[in-house]
Formats: structure tokens, sequence, C-alpha cells
């Protein structure tokens, strides 16, 4: 499991990214179930992931309306299969509106470049 915390954040929300290699959607629950025994990640406002899987695609946007759709889109761009990405949001008090998905698409780019 690779954790990026602090990734960046915006108008007070934090971002964290993390990931590694999952083979079913049993074990990217897993993942994301391991990530929340952390008691900063359990109490965060989303952790959103997506994970392309030889069956289909799984995303789960945990409350962050579309988020899970951004980072299924970056994983199908880099052709990246069986590798979960979480990003993490801590929300500081400000909405962010559509510039939450940048957030997002940010987060995943410095996961991925951190590879």
């Amino acid at each position: 499991m690779k954790i990026i915390t602090n990734a960046l954040t915006d108008r007070g929300s934090k971002y964290a990214v993390s990931g590694g290699p999952v083979a079913s959607l049993e074990e990217a629950k897993a993942f994301v179930k391991t990530l929340c025994r952390n008691k900063k990640f359990a109490k965060a406002t989303h952790n959103t992931w997506a994970v392309l899987l030889p069956d289909a695609p799984v995303k789960n946007d945990d409350g962050e309306a579309g988020a899970g759709i951004v980072i299924l889109r970056m994983l199908e761009r880099e052709g990246l299969e069986g590798h979960i990405i979480v990003v993490t949001r801590w929300f500081g008090g400000t909405h962010l509106g559509g510039d939450r998905f940048r957030r997002v698409q940010d987060a995943v780019r410095l996961y991925l470049d951190a590879l």
C-alpha cells in the first residue's frame, strides 16, 4: 500500500492519495477497509476510489458525487489494470464546486507520477 499524505490542499480541504494492486472487488473493498483502520482516514469526509478489473471497472464516490469516474477515466487512460487508487478528502469548510474534480485529478496524477 502506497500512501501520499498531505498530497495537496485547497481552501481548507486536505487531500491524500493511496493505492496498490488488487485482483478483485473483494480485494478492493479490503484495501479501503485496511486504509480506514488508520483513524485519520476513517474520519475523512470522503474516501473515493476506483479500479480497473478484468471483468469490469469498479468505482465508489463515497459521497463525493462524480469523483469515482474521474479516477476511473484516468486509470483507463493510463491502462493501469488491477491497481486501486483512493483519493481521500477532509472537507475544510468551503465548497469547492467543480474545482473538487481538478483536485481529484491532481491527486491521482501525483500518485501515478510516483509509481
